[in-house]
């Protein structure tokens, strides 16, 4: 099938649509994709996950607004299947790759277990004429060495000749996937610029934005810097906020009238920087220019920053409970929050596990609540109460919605270390607790 006839099959609706891996990212991309008439086949290779998937039941207990009611509609009308089996995929005319891409815990390497099982697994049910489309967040450079190589060793075709080859990355987080991916504006990066053009028409039926039309590599740039510049000026914002602290300042204060200046947007200090996308993205950055020679110097710095905060979290806590006389060793620490991101059910990467690993390390017994991560949902007081201190590590609405006298009657001790800005330290202070923050001098 020529391109031309690929891409009258889009606009006529005529194409299927097949998404590897159904997570966070391929499960809206497949609703969004099935509520704008395509047949979408959804592979996943869990089990529990396709039998819900399929039941119309949202996986995500986290607040995503308008992706369940999506789902049971998409599922209901036979517009969206999921299996395990990647057999599925042998009619499809396009099919997205949405896995993730890890990275080495010691080397920063990107290790792309999952993304080569998966181009392995779409080549052995590629059909001469498909369009695959990787959105999975890659190192610059993986297209051309990983994707490929395994898409044509497993298909015996070749690309540009036999099927055509894209990258798109996705620019959505968890709470507002849905509208991300409608509204926030996409790069198509094509093997060729006419494959880069049928990727665009793909898109404008679900994106109301720009759709901005690029080369492969350009795309992996695009994405991995975006992210490695928000890693950066999250990096500031905590260094600054340290700063603050030392002094015996306000750093929300010192940053809202340092964002008086035209031009100027620091970024929000806190407890950690979680996700999938943030802590891993710079080192793919990174690794790419290893490749070419280039050692990166400022993002690596970066994540030393930003991956210390945790620790830093602990050491307010035991701070704090040193003004009561309370030594770290033998305390009851109660942690709010597990997920990486507020009102969400995502633990990839989350700051609160080092804090755990921490005051562990030194000692205390630490008990944890989040209301969307399972296993950890129950009565918020239940949890705090009785502990030498409270870490708030997520601003979940139902934390923000604490009363700080009654979170002081449950408390052993009237310690209270905010990493998310929920509480301001003279209305903590007010209801008679130790209050500790990130970047409250």
């Amino acid at each position: 099938m020529s391109l031309a006839n690929l891409r009258q099959r889009i606009d006529t609706r005529e194409a299927r649509v097949g998404v590897v891996g159904l997570g966070y990212v391929g499960l809206a991309v497949a609703c969004a994709f099935a509520r704008a008439g395509f047949a979408v086949r959804g592979i996943e290779r869990r089990a529990e996950r396709v039998a819900m998937i399929n039941s119309g039941s949202s996986p995500m207990q986290g607040d995503e607004p308008g992706l369940a009611e999506l789902l049971l509609q998409v599922t209901s009308m036979g517009m969206l299947q999921a299996s395990a089996s990647a057999e599925t995929l042998r009619d499809c005319d396009v099919i997205l790759i949405a896995v993730e891409t890890p990275v080495e815990p010691t080397s920063k390497a990107p290790t792309y277990e999952a993304l080569t099982a998966a181009a392995r697994a779409v080549g052995k049910e590629l059909r001469p004429g498909a369009l695959v489309i990787v959105e999975s967040t890659v190192a610059p450079g993986t297209l051309e060495r990983v994707v490929r190589p395994g898409l044509e060793e497993a298909s015996g075709l070749r690309v540009d000749a036999d099927f055509y080859l894209g990258h798109c990355p996705e620019r959505v987080m968890p709470g507002r996937l849905l509208h991300n991916l409608t509204t926030m504006s996409r790069v198509c990066g094509g093997h060729t610029p006419d494959t880069a053009e049928v990727m665009a028409a793909l898109y404008r039926t679900i994106v109301s934005a720009d759709l901005d039309t690029t080369d492969c590599i350009t795309a992996e740039l695009v994405k991995t810097t975006e992210n490695a510049y928000r890693d950066v000026q999250i990096a500031f914002a905590n260094e600054v906020a340290l700063i603050c602290e030392g002094l015996g300042a306000d750093v929300w204060r010192v940053r809202e009238l340092v964002n008086k200046s035209p031009s100027r947007t620091m970024h929000l200090p806190g407890a950690g920087v979680g996700g999938h996308c943030i802590p891993k993205d710079p080192w793919l950055l990174a690794y790419a220019a290893r490749n070419t020679g280039i050692m990166a110097r400022l993002l690596p710095a970066a994540r030393t920053v930003n991956d210390s905060m945790p620790g830093h979290m602990a050491d307010l806590a035991v701070e704090a409970l040193s003004e009561h006389g309370r030594p770290i060793q033998g305390a009851t620490v109660a942690i709010l929050g597990f997920a990486y991101l507020e009102n969400s059910d995502d633990v990839r990467n989350t700051p609160t596990e080092p804090v755990i690993a921490r005051l562990r390390e030194m000692g205390a017994h630490v008990r944890v609540h989040d209301p969307f991560v399972d296993g950890l949902q129950g009565d918020i007081f239940a949890t705090i109460c009785d502990a030498d201190a409270a870490i708030i590590m997520v601003g979940h609405d139902c934390y923000k919605e604490l009363d700080l006298a009654a979170l002081r009657e449950v408390l052993r001790l009237p310690v209270l270390v905010d990493g998310r800005r929920v509480f301001e330290p003279a209305a903590a202070r007010q209801a008679g607790l130790t209050f500790r923050g990130i970047g409250r001098g």
